[in-house]
């Protein structure tokens, strides 16, 4: 039953044999597209024959509408989908490389490939000059390196370069494939040999209307329907993620938040969900606030997906109830290594308390109340907002100092306090391919 778990069987002879078989599904492909011929693949570069455009075109318009349809349907999450991380500049350095490899050997890499495999000299020879430029990078690319990581973007996708739906987005590729294909044509027609189009596709010219409106309504219907909402991936999520819920495998107890704060090998990110007054009252040192509904927005769900795998990421609230709200959405649409402040702030602030001229615990407090009652807003000034720090740092009193004359200072130790473990960073078992 879909979604599939792919990755669960990598170094499994099945897993060797499933992309083996695609794999070679493509390199057939490809040459019965006829890009295993040099000439043909020439030929785009000279306006003469458009095969490469419509055949990639088509490519990409099919499967761009499958993958959005299958995710609308809930049959494929998109986020736990590979995409190529973005560098702007050295992609658009090294697409020009690569195009002008293209126009003078008359492959790319993955049609030199083909070529090679059905024992084409000048598909070998090409084979054997990329791998050359693979050991010529690999030795030189230490001397232009910041250039080679520069202008970093993420995953960076067409719809929020566009800012559009994903389905309106998939409908505007669809209508440029088939205006793509309309050009080429009419190109070969002026520029070709023989004055007239070749027919690449063998359905005929009533069959290829008939499949380009086929291929063009889907994909309406695709931008009608739009992506499901966080609520629905969580409803469709696995069995999985709601047995998390119900055993509170994702609650990690304030005291594994401060030992993996003393961990320099860990990311530690605390983004805490309460409104503006209660995080200026008290804060956990570092904590970024941050209001629920915008963990849904693109930018800063395309943040937390780009997080390394060396990170972990809290999501805090006065309480729980909001906290496991927002642990919900996001999981559901892919975030890893994503865990909730057991108990919250308030939990925090029991185990960390303030001083007593800072605040004192309320006799009553509702669900999802900050449960201490603060002289003045303390921020991240108080020792317990940084318990895992060795000394003061300085931390200010001015309930103390005012009744004093003078700053307190001084150097606090925290009791340890038991937990059971929950955090396991989860690594990200990545699997790409393509015809580059």
């Amino acid at each position: 039953m879909a979604p599939f778990e792919i990755a669960r069987i990598a170094g499994t002879i099945g897993y060797a044999l499933v992309f083996g078989a695609i794999g070679f599904a493509f390199g057939a492909v490809l040459e019965m597209a006829g890009f295993g011929d040099t000439r043909k693949l020439a030929a785009q570069f000279y306006l003469r024959e458009m095969t490469v455009l419509k055949v990639m075109f088509t490519a990409i318009a099919v499967a761009a509408v499958l993958l959005f349809l299958a995710s609308a349907f809930g049959l494929l999450d998109l986020n736990r989908v590979w995409v190529n991380p973005t560098y702007l500049w050295p992609g658009i350095v090294g697409g020009l490389i690569m195009g002008v490899g293209f126009v003078v050997g008359g492959f790319c890499p993955g049609t030199s490939l083909v070529a090679a495999a059905t024992l084409k000299v000048d598909g070998i020879f090409f084979v054997l000059g990329g791998l050359f430029g693979v050991y010529a990078f690999g030795e030189s690319v230490a001397s232009y390196e910041s250039f080679w990581l520069s202008s970093y973007m993420g995953r960076f996708t067409l719809p929020e370069w566009l800012g559009l739906p994903a389905g309106v987005t998939v409908l505007v590729v669809v209508v440029m494939a088939l205006a793509a294909f309309w050009g080429a044509e009419a190109i070969e027609r002026r520029f070709g040999a023989s004055g007239a189009a070749p027919n690449a596709v063998p359905l005929g010219r009533r069959g290829r209307r008939i499949a380009a409106g086929a291929i063009l309504a889907t994909a309406v219907v695709l931008a009608v329907r739009g992506q499901p909402s966080a609520e629905q991936r969580w409803a469709r999520s696995s069995p999985a993620l709601h047995h998390q819920v119900a055993e509170r495998a994702m609650f990690a107890d304030p005291a594994e938040v401060v030992a993996l704060r003393q961990d320099t090998s860990v990311g530690v990110e605390v983004l805490d969900l309460r409104g503006e007054h209660d995080f200026n009252l008290f804060h956990v040192g570092g904590a970024r606030r941050v209001d629920a509904a915008d963990l849904d927005r693109p930018e800063e769900l395309k943040r937390l997906l780009d997080r390394p795998s060396s990170s972990v990421t809290f999501l805090a609230g006065n309480g729980e109830d909001e906290a496991l709200a927002a642990w919900k959405r996001l999981k559901a649409q892919g975030v890893p290594n994503l865990y909730v402040l057991e108990g919250g702030v308030n939990r925090w602030l029991e185990l960390y308390p303030t001083p007593a001229c800072a605040a004192v615990r309320r006799l009553a407090a509702r669900d999802g109340e900050l449960a201490w009652a603060f002289q003045y807003a303390t921020g991240a000034s108080l020792p317990s907002s940084w318990p895992e720090l060795p000394t003061s740092r300085d931390f200010r009193f001015p309930c103390e100092a005012a009744a004093s004359g003078a700053r307190s200072t001084g150097e606090f130790v925290w009791a340890s306090h038991p937990f059971t473990k929950r955090v396991k960073l989860q690594q990200r078992s990545v699997v790409k391919g393509g015809c580059g």
